[in-house]
């Protein structure tokens, strides 16, 4: 007999291992290996007392994380959000109206007319929003978004009753169940948007430019639909069904079918149909099963406290939004996620914003998230037309801002052109790689591309009488004046790409014909130009205007190419950080992330969070929003997410070949608790730090990888037991780095002096703060 859950899951979809890209069922797959593997048998001599090994536990501890609202929010970036990676819905008070508006986006919505840009001809396209219309006057609402659940609840009461209502996201269905009690009644009206891109609220259309078409309605029995034609071909359908207490709404694209997307809509509410027909259960309940089981088995992938309570509820709320924001083999992450709205920005931009989103999920252990990795393997066809037709047969590359599928050509060295953005995207699933050591990732999507990127510049790089090579001019993003040669943006990713390309050769066993070409450039590459104030933007280019970008540092961060362990750097790294933000006027709130991550590199935790911190700062020009979204010209993600990523590099960093465990706390923070937080060379990092010191590091290897550490451990001999309780081989080098021998499945547990409590857990609030939202 089939049991109900498993018709649940048939009639609803779901992710299985089997059904997710190869580099996150590597990550999955080895994250579940037996701790120790076979090699540990019967009692083991130690053991993590993890007290969050439970549901009630974790329900307990993120219940403190929840956003809450007791005042109506009336901007979407007040209000709550719900997204599975391509739905996506804010909900917030509808503009002049006496309703509340559930947004109804997605992000594989877009035009399909590149001869217009990304702007208008390739960009995201609205698809409409839902109103509930109470019948009495709204005065009061009571909402909590429950991370745990990634469910909104709560009530909003008129003067003429109550209306109490539940709502989700799951597997590309947006379910809201709503009951009304006295005199109030439940009204559901769907208002889809017009068809264009969302830059108008900056510009006119292009000349030649042809509306899409209006859209169409359809009913079929209780289940009603808005079908919209779009002029360069395609579809978009959104398919809705009121029952009960209960709508259900699902939103479908397809191109270049006019056709498909309005069956597959209708075919998906229908299966909502079928459950309750068949099975008795109610389409919210039968969605929220899966729903929430998904979610907690999410979030118990790693753990993370600290005592700023503020501070701490807003990463889990990151690592909420990223969730509802991006899954692999999904759509990259727009400049709004699937959270589309009024912006300049309507597509995926790739000179900062793309990178900045994806960090976050290296060290959170979240590498079934990154759509970022998959759709550079899924488009490298489109990456190879980037370029000019001379440079196809090896070469690829990528405009500043595309769609979906990475459409938008590059320009060629020697016009200041911007070049780099694709390298720097590989850099992140360089990452991936670099945390899951998944060598199909490694062979199927970063060697081949990354070759092609720096084969583009190699073609342009050119002898100069100094004996140097030298690159034409190329545009430092988002810095106003163009360099007339050697930018230092690209001369950082032209080394540390010819670097990954001979790491990944070796790795492979590829014995590659360009690889002398690769150390010849290494070789002969010119240095990067710097001046009394630092790094500047490129030869003859100084830093003399404020910039918010740190496109001039990628050397530093996040390369780490000149890095803090180099001592003969050192002055040169404070000084270009010091002058980047001593000119003011076009700082945003990425330029204080970054500015955090760069203090937490050289180890200045205290330094580190006051940059953080004035992202949050309400008198800064740009601040993080009350439901931590972030906007400027209009929503940009990548902000808060890069927070987030901040925090991460003050508690853990791991580059050059070394993990670095709480590298730069900050001295507020006495107590933190991380817990398998993944690291590069694929391991799981747990450790505990209590009164201003570290008590234990317990590291587990999923990959069987050299492992070299950093740590603090101090208060008296220290000792590293293997799982079996036998002594690690362990080999401290003249810097303090420990080597420790780790086979692949195995952990090693460290402390100093006699064995602390191997606690894993929530830390005391030091610094209270209130709960996000309009509290």
């Amino acid at each position: 007999m089939t049991s109900r859950r498993a018709v649940l899951g048939s009639a609803l979809g779901g992710t299985t291992l089997a059904a997710l890209p190869q580099a996150a069922q590597a990550a999955q797959a080895t994250a579940s290996t037996p701790s120790g593997g076979a090699a540990v048998a019967g009692r083991r001599p130690w053991k993590l007392r993890n007290r969050m090994d439970s549901d009630a536990a974790w329900a307990g501890f993120l219940r403190k994380q929840d956003l809450l609202w007791r005042r109506l929010p009336t901007l979407w970036h007040e209000g709550p959000f719900l997204g599975d990676g391509r739905l996506g819905s804010m909900v917030y008070k509808e503009p002049g109206a006496n309703s509340i508006r559930f947004t109804v986006q997605h992000g594989e919505v877009q035009d399909h007319r590149p001869e217009f840009g990304s702007g208008w001809g390739t960009c995201r396209l609205p698809v409409g929003h839902l109103t509930l219309d109470p019948v009495g006057t709204i005065t009061a609402v009571d909402w909590r978004l429950s991370l745990w659940n990634a469910e909104l609840t709560g009530t909003i009461t008129t003067d003429k009753g109550t209306l109490t209502l539940a709502a989700l996201i799951h597997d590309g269905l947006l379910a809201v169940r709503v009951t009304a009690a006295g005199d109030e009644e439940v009204h559901w009206t769907f208002h889809p948007e017009e068809a264009i891109s969302p830059r108008k609220i900056s510009e006119a259309p292009p000349t030649d430019y042809v509306p899409n078409p209006p859209w169409t309605t359809r009913t079929t029995g209780d289940i009603e639909q808005v079908l919209q034609p779009l002029t360069g071909g395609g579809q978009t359908a959104t398919a809705f069904r009121h029952s009960g207490d209960t709508l259900v709404l699902n939103v479908a694209h397809s191109h270049p079918s006019d056709t498909r997307a309005g069956e597959t809509s209708l075919k998906k509410i229908q299966k909502t149909q079928k459950i309750q027909k068949t099975l008795g259960i109610a389409p919210y309940a039968a969605l929220r099963a899966p729903h929430t089981r998904g979610w907690h088995t999410y979030y118990r992938k790693s753990f993370v406290s600290f005592p700023d309570e503020r501070l701490q509820s807003f990463h889990w709320i990151q690592l909420y939004k990223v969730a509802s924001a991006s899954v692999a083999g999904g759509p990259p992450m727009a400049t709004c996620g699937p959270w589309l709205e009024p912006t300049p920005w309507p597509a995926v931009w790739w000179n900062l914003n793309i990178q900045l989103e994806y960090w976050l999920i290296h060290g959170s252990n979240h590498l079934e998230l990154d759509s970022l990795a998959t759709t550079l393997r899924q488009n490298q066809e489109q990456l190879t037309t980037n370029v000019p037709a001379a440079y196809r047969s090896d070469s690829a590359g990528v405009g500043r801002s595309s769609d979906m599928y990475a459409n938008r050509g590059v320009g060629r060295p020697g016009t200041g052109a911007e070049v780099g953005d694709l390298t720097w995207a590989l850099h992140n699933v360089w990452l991936s790689y670099r945390h899951s050591m998944d060598e199909k990732l490694l062979r199927d999507t970063v060697y081949p591309l990354l070759r092609r990127a720096i084969n583009y510049y190699l073609h342009f790089l050119q002898p100069g009488d100094d004996g140097k090579l030298h690159l034409p001019s190329t545009l430092s993003p988002e810095y106003p004046v163009v360099p007339p040669q050697d930018t230092n943006y690209d001369l950082s990713l032209i080394r540390w790409g010819c670097t990954a390309l001979l790491e990944a050769a070796e790795r492979l066993g590829v014995d590659d014909p360009l690889a002398p070409r690769w150390q010849e450039t290494l070789a002969k590459l010119t240095p990067y130009p710097v001046d009394v104030n630092g790094f500047m933007i490129g030869a003859d280019t100084p830093y003399a205007q404020s910039h918010r970008h740190y496109s001039h540092l990628l050397m530093v961060y996040p390369l780490y190419l000149v890095n803090w362990d180099q001592p003969e750097h050192r002055e040169l790294i404070e000084k270009t950080v010091v002058r980047w933000h001593a000119l003011t006027g076009a700082h945003r709130g990425y330029s204080y992330t970054g500015a955090a991550s760069l203090y937490a590199m050289m180890g200045r935790g205290d330094t580190s969070l006051t940059y953080l911190k004035k992202f949050f700062d309400p008198t800064t020009r740009y601040p993080c929003r009350a439901n931590t979204h972030y906007t400027e010209a209009g929503p940009v993600i990548e902000t808060p997410l890069s927070a987030s990523q901040s925090l991460h590099d003050m508690l853990c960093q791991s580059w050059g070949g070394v993990v670095r465990v709480f590298p730069a706390v900050p001295s507020t923070w006495p107590d933190v608790t991380l817990h398998d937080f993944r690291t590069q060379g694929a391991f799981l990092v747990s450790a505990a730090r209590t009164e201003g010191t570290t008590r234990f590091i317990r590291i587990r290897s999923l990959a069987g990888e050299p492992l070299h550490l950093r740590h603090d451990l101090t208060g008296g001999p220290l000792t590293a037991l293997l799982d079996d309780g036998t002594p690690a081989r362990t080999h401290t080098s003249d810097d303090g780095t420990l080597t420790i021998n780790l086979a692949r499945g195995r952990e090693v547990l460290l402390y100093a002096g006699e064995r602390p409590d191997l606690a894993i857990g929530p830390v005391a609030p030091g610094e209270r703060g209130a709960a996000w939202g309009l509290p």
